[in-house]
């Protein structure tokens, strides 16, 4: 398992740390929300692990954007704010489990294998996103429309996978170059555009159903029904 450890008090991060690690796990540390955001924005984990009282973001805002940006990767909460209000708060700011310290160390660890077993199940369901009569399918990383398949890059596969994800919301450039390329948007370039135009040519010209990528003048782009 990929685990993602943002914890800003060293002893507790190597703590955390090196059990996981003793279990065979992978464990990447931020020692900040922004630095942990930038990590999220950049990588896939299986987990994320992370404090509420964090410098610079602190827990409920950097799970709040990471949900509002899409990204699904179950967030295991940890804080010395045990009330109930507290714990509401973070549930609500997108959180999908809450564990109050101090904690053993048995017990963050078996809620962290929970939520990687959750995951791990609803992706087992869900290895195709279909839209219309397009079709992804995750796990081998192929497209197909019309029962034809269509040959993607890997950028172009990356662009499509989110797109399909987020059908009927408008994507900004500056968060398709955040979430594809994992980097800040440069307002400079036309790399989204010529990118968006390579995989509109591939999945619409020459098929006969609808358009499906579509721009919206001065916001972005959307896919979604005529």
């Amino acid at each position: 398992m990929k685990i993602l450890l943002i914890e800003d008090e060293p002893k507790v991060a190597a703590f955390i740390k090196k059990g996981l690690e003793e279990e065979q796990h992978q464990v990447e540390v931020a020692y900040d929300g922004e630095i942990g955001h930038k990590a999220i924005m950049q990588h896939d984990y299986d987990v994320i692990i992370m404090d509420v009282m964090l410098p610079y973001m602190n827990g409920l805002q950097l799970s709040k954007s990471i949900r509002d940006q899409g990204i699904r990767t179950p967030v295991l909460m940890l804080t010395a704010l045990n009330t109930t209000p507290d714990i509401v708060d973070g549930l609500n700011a997108g959180a999908d489990d809450y564990l109050a310290k101090p904690f053993h160390f048995s017990e963050l660890l078996a809620r962290t294998n929970a939520l990687h077993r959750r995951t791990a199940e609803f992706k087992a369901s869900a290895s195709k996103l279909n839209f219309m009569d397009l079709t992804l399918d995750l796990d081998t990383k192929t497209a197909s429309r019309e029962n034809r398949e269509i040959i993607l890059t890997a950028k172009e596969y990356a662009l499509l996978e989110l797109f399909m994800k987020n059908c009927n919301k408008v994507l900004s450039r500056a968060y398709i170059a955040q979430t594809v390329w994992g980097l800040d948007f440069d307002s400079g370039t036309n790399t989204i555009d010529v990118y968006i135009n390579y995989l509109r040519n591939k999945i619409e010209k020459g098929f006969s159903g609808d358009r499906l990528i579509h721009t919206v003048v001065g916001m972005g782009y959307v896919m979604k029904t005529k």
